[in-house]
């Protein structure tokens, strides 16, 4: 059976993917929220694409995107309806899957192609308009209940499609078993509070972890590396 050329090349593509790890901002195409936020406003119909899969698009996404990738099936229908000498802006849920999808629009013969920072968490996480199909369990006023009823509160603000944010669980757990109810554990997910995300304002990357002290934020950080041990250093340093 004749191998098929295309399929090989994405193969290829997703291996890289996960031997690598792609991480934010190693591609000149990515750039930041601003930025990106800015070019499409220049432009009277700007083509939006949404990288991710379509679980993820059908439940929020920036209005006006189309939704595909490298792997989908309609790839080269999708790209053969989009117009090579204009700006292409790609996000996805971080900087991966349109970091991949802009490097091969420009080696494809697209003038512009540019992949969004943050992905749909800075996009929503600043307050961007957005599309969703859903009510956000959890409203701007029971968030600041929670960090106003209890002293110590320690926030996880993902998405259930996003690996790190995945990573971020077990390490949660263990935080939870050591404090028990000294600390209130709250795991927000895009797919379930969208509208809180963008309410707050603050969130660039998924994960983002907050961690409040009578009210006060003492520890925010991006990704779980070392998310047990800043917890502990935050806390034994606000005792009161």
């Amino acid at each position: 059976m004749k191998k098929n050329p295309f399929i090989n090349h994405i193969s290829s593509l997703i291996l890289l993917f996960t031997i690598v790890g792609f991480s934010q901002g190693k591609s000149p195409n990515t750039i930041p929220l601003d930025l990106f936020y800015s070019k499409i406003k220049s432009q009277k119909n700007p083509q939006l694409i949404d990288a991710r899969g379509p679980e993820e698009f059908a439940l929020n996404h920036i209005e006006g995107a189309v939704n595909f990738n490298l792997q989908s099936q309609n790839y080269a229908k999708s790209v053969a309806a989009l117009d090579k000498s204009k700006p292409v802006f790609i996000y996805s849920i971080g900087a991966g899957r349109s970091v991949f999808l802009a490097d091969e629009l420009l080696k494809n013969g697209f003038t512009e192609a540019y992949s969004l920072e943050g992905g749909i968490a800075s996009w929503i996480g600043a307050g961007k308009p957005f599309y969703t199909n859903s009510k956000s369990k959890l409203s701007l006023a029971e968030y600041q209940k929670v960090i106003a009823d209890n002293a110590t509160v320690l926030v996880d603000i993902g998405s259930k499609y996003c690996g790190a944010c995945k990573k971020v669980k077990p390490t949660l757990e263990t935080i939870k078993a050591q404090y028990g109810e000294n600390l209130k554990i709250v795991e927000i997910e895009l797919e379930d509070s969208p509208q809180v995300i963008a309410d707050l304002k603050t969130i660039k990357v998924f994960p983002t972890l907050i961690l409040y002290k009578n009210g006060k934020i003492i520890l925010k950080k991006e990704g779980a590396a070392d998310l047990k041990n800043e917890v502990d250093v935050a806390l034994a340093s606000n005792l009161n």
